[in-house]
């Protein structure tokens, strides 16, 4: 069979047949080109759609990484290295048909939207393959975007073009890529689930608060992230990042062209000299999506939350969820004392000075009631992984769903993932030996990662169909498991005010009215009464 090609508004595109891992051959279109390469005059700023070319463009190779720190997690232990290009604005697109005669049947599409804090991570084959998905009948698309300071740097001024979230922006013209061009891979653009892990999870909430976003998608599925997590959220660290980039001038207008011409190697060099990698919730992340002065570009120009419960956002299907152990991740290396690491543990929108009377009281009564008589005798680092994931993702999900189950005019669903088999793979790398799913680990049921092995008819391939029956039945219906679903016999009723009904997803799927973890949540909401949050 020959190879399949594919034209596009921009031009004609050449893939590569590849099989699932039932071995079904589907159709692969890798690293085509949505948006200009955003150089020179065009870094920091919001992308411009990608222009035509001539002959046959060659979509048969993995795209550029964003130029980024990437963690590669294929050996030992994480290796963080400097990678990547500035060209990065790509996207993948894997189907089953192209719509030849263009009258074929369309196909539900799932755009996906990779995590890594804002500032690093891509859509690597070594961690999203396809062959999972591609099991169903659906397209899916996976994006590049714009990272740290590449994607978030902010000025203020509009007249700069450079008010922020470059990075949301190329996330939105990818989207009206696929309105335009969907349909030639059989897939419908009137019926689009948005999905994203992590960062890939805030920034699909971001995109459900956005007024720019309007009929772009019609379900959104957010998975271990919200806009009102801690870490989701960036300032304006332009100044610094001019200083550190040796860009000396004052003017705003000289800055942002000293800092346009610097080096990429040179201008992530400084970002990551002065800012952390990863911020945790102690700190505000140095470069991450904000809130902007009005312009016609804006993202979002208000708080989420008050976005949220004023219900001025795109009414869709939302399903929101997490895994039992998201602190994992934050636990790791974490063999200090407890009580000195919480201190770079609460939240910096509660705006307490962490040497504070106030920071220190609070601290004490977050360490009583982890670590108080009448709680388990379980290891000091389970405990301490409790609470990086309820202060670190646990406490903004539950925000927003709460908010959400107020002022939906669609349902809103809610899971927990607790499975625990070899596909676990951050879990394993990160050598965690108490119970639970880490941060991630639930990436490696619904896409191939390299490091994630798994074998035919266990546990673990009855798990990945299950979980992809799940995602794949709300991107067609609205509802992840349907009354005539022949996978999953468990009915999921959506999350109310009165009962925020969730899914446990485990060896086995069991329904719930609540959460286990609401006691803990309820602890967080006591204390968050006596303080004003400069973020509500």
């Amino acid at each position: 069979m020959s190879d399949p090609i594919c034209t596009l508004e921009q031009g004609q595109v050449k893939g590569k047949i590849e099989k699932d891992m039932d071995g079904n051959p589907f159709l692969s279109f890798m690293g085509i080109p949505y948006a200009k390469p955003p150089l020179d005059k065009l870094r920091f700023k919001p992308p411009q759609p990608a222009e035509k070319w001539q002959g046959i463009y060659d979509a048969t190779k993995e795209p550029n990484n964003c130029y980024s720190l990437q963690v590669e997690l294929t050996g030992f232990f994480p290796q963080v290295k400097l990678k990547g290009s500035e060209d990065c604005l790509f996207l993948n697109v894997f189907t089953h048909q192209l719509n030849k005669s263009g009258s074929e049947n369309l196909r539900p599409v799932m755009v996906f939207i990779h995590g890594g804090a804002f500032i690093t991570g891509s859509i690597a084959r070594v961690t999203f393959g396809p062959e999972f998905l591609m099991t169903e009948d659906i397209v899916l698309v996976l994006m590049n975007y714009r990272l740290g300071a590449l994607g978030f740097l902010t000025i203020e001024d509009p007249s700069f073009q450079v008010t922020g979230n470059a990075g949301l922006k190329d996330q939105i013209l990818a989207l009206k890529w696929v309105q335009k061009n969907i349909k030639q891979f059989c897939g419908d653009p009137s019926n689009v689930t948005l999905l994203g892990q992590s960062a890939g999870s805030a920034s699909v909430h971001y995109l459900v608060l956005s007024p720019q976003t309007k009929g772009l998608f019609h379900r959104a599925v957010m998975q271990s992230g919200t806009a009102t997590c801690p870490w989701a959220r960036g300032k304006n660290n332009t100044e610094q990042l001019a200083r550190t980039s040796r860009c000396k001038q004052t003017d705003t207008k000289q800055v942002l062209e000293c800092l346009q011409g610097v080096t990429v190697q040179r201008l992530i060099k400084a970002q990551n000299k002065n800012f952390a990698m990863i911020t945790g919730p102690g700190a505000q992340a140095a470069f991450g999506p904000t809130v902007e002065v009005p312009n016609p570009t804006a993202v979002i120009t208000d708080e989420p939350l008050k976005l949220i419960n004023s219900g001025n956002y795109n009414h869709v299907p939302l399903m929101f969820g997490y895994t039992s152990e998201e602190g994992i991740l934050g636990a790791w290396g974490s063999r200090c004392k407890v009580k000195k690491k919480l201190k770079d543990m609460l939240p910096y929108s509660f705006g307490y000075d962490k040497d504070s009377e106030e920071a220190r009281a609070l601290r004490q009564k977050v360490f009583q009631f982890y670590y108080g008589k009448d709680k388990p005798n379980i290891g000091k680092m389970e405990i301490f992984a409790q609470i990086s994931s309820d202060i670190t993702f646990l406490r903004g999900i539950y925000q927003a769903i709460k908010g959400h189950v107020k002022t939906a005019q669609k349902p809103v669903y809610l899971y927990r993932v607790s499975i625990e088999t070899e596909l676990n793979a951050f879990k394993r790398i990160l050598k965690y030996k108490h119970k639970g799913a880490c941060h991630g680990d639930d990436v490696c049921y619904i896409f191939k990662a390299k490091y994630a092995k798994y074998k035919p008819s266990t546990i673990e391939e009855r798990a990945i169909r299950r979980h992809v029956r799940l995602w794949t039945n709300f991107a067609r219906t609205s509802n992840p498991i349907p009354n005539h679903d022949d996978l999953v016999k468990t009915y999921w009723n959506p999350a109310t005010e009165k009962n925020l009904n969730f899914l446990d997803i485990g060896e086995e799927l069991v329904p719930g009215k609540e959460p286990p973890d609401m006691d803990r949540i309820a602890f967080w909401e006591q204390i968050c009464k006596g303080i004003n949050e400069k973020y509500k």
